[in-house]
């Protein structure tokens, strides 16, 4: 076992002790080993900078400039700010440049890769665009995020059901409305 995996672990038990309970009773033996996992599989992105797991493939690029869109991604991420996950779909577009194209499935091992680390849902939204941004150059790139923020529903205003919409567009996206428009209402359909 690593010193990271203890040093959870013994952080888990003092939580459980401060917050009244004991954490050598039956049903909470466990838990900090089951909580120091969770966190490393998680959160498995972490200190990670640089998303690898892609292939680029070349179209003809006379027969491919219409927009490649990937909606309805399930992520989960774990918010920086109070470490309480949150969760919904991702829906990511590019038009691609010069034929220059990714294997569909990357598309949601990218936001996997985003999202298994501490952050925020503004900061996902923008990772995802500017990584497939340096990886394909393509005309442009839109991702909406829409989620469920368990800060929101489980603590302070405890609000269910609100779900917090991100954007982030570059290239033809943020320059052409047509563009943006026609991306939003593809979502709209789906």
């Amino acid at each position: 076992m690593d010193r990271e995996q203890v040093t959870i672990e013994d952080c888990v038990r003092n939580i459980i002790k401060i917050t009244g309970d004991n954490p050598t009773r039956e049903g909470l033996l466990d838990t900090p080993k089951r909580v120091a996992k969770m966190y490393q599989e998680i959160l498995s992105s972490q200190g990670e900078d640089v998303f690898k797991d892609y292939k680029i493939f070349t179209t003809d690029p006379s027969s491919n400039s219409q927009m490649v869109l990937i909606n309805n991604i399930p992520f989960y991420s774990m918010c920086e700010h109070h470490m309480l996950p949150y969760f919904g779909e991702v829906h990511v577009g590019y038009i691609p440049n010069k034929g220059k194209i990714i294997g569909l499935s990357k598309i949601p091992r990218l936001v996997d890769f985003v999202s298994k680390k501490l952050s925020v849902q503004e900061n996902i939204t923008k990772d995802i665009a500017l990584i497939l941004e340096e990886i394909l150059m393509p005309q442009g790139t839109a991702v909406v995020i829409d989620a469920r923020h368990m800060c929101v529903e489980m603590r302070g205003i405890k609000k269910g059901n609100c779900v917090t919409r991100t954007t982030f567009y570059t290239g033809c996206f943020n320059k052409n409305t047509v563009v943006r428009s026609e991306f939003l209402q593809t979502l709209n359909r789906t």
